[in-house]
């Protein structure tokens, strides 16, 4: 996975050049992987939404200890809950690896407060879903993606300043 990581690193700063006087090196890589990512979770959400949950009602039923539960999820909060462990995990690997690769903090540790960030962002983009599509009546896809830029902002201080921070 180390030579991954140098693989991703060498590619990301073969294409910082032009950016150097506008960003430091950090701030592009975080940027490349960020994007990166970004990019694999609408890729993933338009696949899901549109070939495995199919635009419609994802109906939980399961019981615990004799006690039958049933929950109907909307799709784009189904299609949701199935990327984001995906990218969550593809993020940090990301971050970690080829972003912030100066923190001397412990990897476990990252991770706790990587989640914690990542559930700030997680949230937002539950009520913006919630917001964009059930309020204002947009595409689900299009709304993901405006939410996104919203989150970006949000991740890249909390991962800056707490997650990956230098002690």
């Amino acid at each position: 996975m180390n030579k991954l990581a140098q693989i991703i690193t060498k590619i990301i700063d073969f294409f910082y050049t032009p950016f150097r006087n506008l960003m430091s090196e950090q701030l592009f890589r975080y940027a490349a992987c960020g994007g990166g990512n970004m990019v694999l979770d609408w890729i993933l959400y338009f696949l899901i939404y549109n070939f495995v949950i199919g635009h419609e009602i994802v109906n939980l039923q399961f019981s615990i200890f004799n006690i039958q539960f049933a929950q109907a999820i909307t799709p784009h909060i189904a299609t949701l809950c199935i990327v984001f462990p995906i990218t969550l995990l593809t993020g940090f690997w990301l971050q970690k690896y080829v972003t912030f690769t100066q923190s001397n903090l412990h990897g476990a540790r990252q991770l706790i407060r990587y989640i914690l960030i990542v559930c700030v962002n997680l949230a937002i983009n539950y009520f913006g879903l919630k917001l964009c599509v059930e309020t204002f009546g947009w595409y689900p896809t299009p709304s993901k993606m405006v939410i996104t830029l919203v989150t970006v902002a949000v991740s890249y201080l909390g991962q800056k300043y707490y997650t990956f921070r230098k002690i």
